[in-house]
C-alpha cells in the first residue's frame, strides 16, 4: 500500500502544486520514486516512477483491444479520438463529448460557454475547487468569468446555501468527489436537493467529475443518472483510469459543438492524440470495471489503518472520510511532516513496504495529512498486512 500528496499526485496534472513545497530536496525525492519502484508491496505505483519503456509496451500491447488498428492515424479529433469521444457520451448518457488536452481547459471552455449562454458570467464553486487553487486564477485572467462561493466548509454546498446566497449566478461547478476536503461526496438526496436549489435559482449544472468514475458506489446508482443531474461534466482520463493524460467535456451537442470552437482558440486542436486516446480507451475498458473493487477494498484498509495505529499506540490517528467514499481518502497524524517523511522512506528502504507516499502539514502545527489511493497492487494486502505494516512503521516513529 502506498499514498498519494497532491503535489506527486498531479505531476503534469497542469503544474498544479508540483514543485511548490521547496521542503524536499531532489535527492530525497530521486530517493523516494527508487523505493517505490524496488517495493515489493506498494498499493499504487505513481505514474511518473514508470518508465518509458513500461509505458510503451502497455500500450501497444493493448491497443489492438480497443482499436482497429489497421485505420489511418488521427488527424485533428478524428479517428480514434472521435472513437473516444463517442464512448465518453454512451458511458455517462449524455448526447455528444468533446476531447480536450487538459481537464483545465475543458473546464474553463465549459464555464466560458454556460456565461454566454446564461448571460451571467458569474460561476458558484468552493473556494477549495481546482479552479480556485491550482490554475493560477485562470477563470477569470483568461476566460472573463468572476467566481463566489457559497460556503467553505470542507464539503458541498447545501440547498440553503444555493438558495439564500444573496447575488446571482450563472453556472453552479459541483467537484464530485471533493479532493482537498478528502475526496468526499454528499448523500445522493442532498446531491439531487442542491441541483434543484440551483435550477430554482435559473442556474445551470457543471459537475467537475475528474474522479466521477468513482463515486458510483458510494451514490448506488450508475453514471448515467449521476452525470444526468448535470447539464455538462468534465472527466479525466488519468486520476482514476490511468490513462496518460487528456479529458472530455459532455453534454448537449450543441455545448460540444461550440466547445470545439473555444478548444481550437485556447490552443487544443491537437493535429495527433492517438496515444493519449488509446490509453484512455484502455482505462475506460480494464479499469473503469474494477473501480467498485477498488473502493470496497479501500474500506478494509481503512479500517486497518485506524485499528493498526490504535495497537501501535500512536497518540492520536484520523481516517477521513471514515469510511472512504472512494477508493481514495486521507490519514492524518500527529507529527510534523518531515518525522513522516523520513519513517515512511525508511521503511520503504529497509523493508520493500512502501506504507504511505509522503506528508504534509495541514490544520494546527504537528498535524500532518497524505492521501492514500488503494487500487490494483493493493489488493494483495490483507487486513493484517495493513496492520503490520503500521507497526513497523510506528516503531520508526519518535
Amino acid at each position: 500500500m502506498t499514498a498519494h500528496d497532491p503535489r506527486d499526485d498531479r505531476e503534469g496534472d497542469d503544474g498544479d502544486r508540483e514543485g511548490s513545497d521547496e521542503q524536499e530536496q531532489p535527492d530525497e525525492r530521486a530517493r523516494r520514486f527508487a523505493a517505490a519502484r524496488d517495493a515489493e508491496r506498494i498499493l499504487a505505483l505513481p505514474p511518473t516512477t514508470v518508465t518509458l519503456a513500461e509505458r510503451l509496451t502497455a500500450l501497444t500491447g493493448g491497443a489492438a483491444e480497443v482499436a482497429d488498428l489497421g485505420r489511418p492515424g488521427d488527424m485533428y479529433g478524428d479517428g480514434v479520438v472521435a472513437d473516444l469521444e463517442d464512448e465518453v457520451a454512451r458511458i455517462l448518457g449524455k448526447e455528444a463529448a468533446v476531447f480536450f488536452p487538459t481537464g483545465t481547459m475543458a473546464q474553463q471552455v465549459a464555464l466560458r460557454c454556460w456565461a454566454g449562454r446564461t448571460g451571467n458570467a458569474t460561476v458558484a464553486l468552493h473556494p477549495r475547487s481546482h479552479p480556485e487553487v491550482h490554475e493560477a486564477g485562470a477563470l477569470s485572467v483568461v476566460s472573463g468569468l468572476r467566481t463566489v462561493h457559497p460556503t467553505d466548509e470542507p464539503r458541498q454546498p447545501t440547498a440553503e446555501e444555493i438558495l439564500d446566497f444573496e447575488e446571482p449566478f450563472g453556472t453552479l461547478m459541483l467537484e464530485l468527489p471533493q479532493r482537498e476536503a478528502g475526496f468526499v461526496l454528499p448523500e445522493w438526496q442532498e446531491l439531487t436537493d442542491v441541483v434543484a436549489a440551483a435550477r430554482e435559482r435559473d442556474a445551470v449544472v457543471h459537475f467537475d467529475g475528474a474522479r466521477l468514475w468513482e463515486c458510483t458506489t458510494h451514490f448506488g446508482r450508475p453514471l448515467t443518472e449521476i452525470a444526468a443531474l448535470a447539464d455538462s461534466v468534465y472527466v479525466s482520463f488519468y486520476k482514476s483510469l490511468e490513462g496518460i493524460a487528456g479529458a472530455a467535456l459532455a453534454g448537449p451537442r450543441s455545448l460540444t459543438d461550440e466547445a470545439r470552437a473555444w478548444r481550437h482558440r485556447y490552443g487544443g486542436l491537437m493535429f495527433q492524440q492517438f496515444p493519449t486516446a488509446l490509453s484512455a480507451l484502455l482505462g475506460l475498458k480494464h479499469v473503469l470495471p474494477r473501480l467498485p473493487e477498488y473502493i470496497t477494498h479501500a474500506r478494509v484498509v481503512a479500517d486497518a489503518l485506524r485499528e493498526g495505529f490504535a495497537s501501535a499506540r500512536v497518540p492520536w490517528s484520523r481516517v477521513h472520510p471514515d469510511p472512504p467514499h472512494t477508493h481514495q481518502f486521507q490519514c492524518w497524524l500527529p507529527y510534523a511532516p518531515e518525522v513522516l517523511n523520513q519513517a515512511t522512506l525508511a521503511q520503504a528502504e529497509e523493508t520493500g513496504t512502501q506504507l504511505f507516499w509522503r506528508w504534509f502539514p495541514d490544520g494546527p502545527p504537528g498535524l500532518s495529512v497524505t492521501e492514500v489511493t488503494v487500487n490494483g497492487p493493493g489488493l494483495a494486502w490483507t487486513a493484517d498486512d495493513v496492520m503490520a505494516a503500521v507497526a513497523e512503521f510506528a516503531r520508526r516513529l519518535p
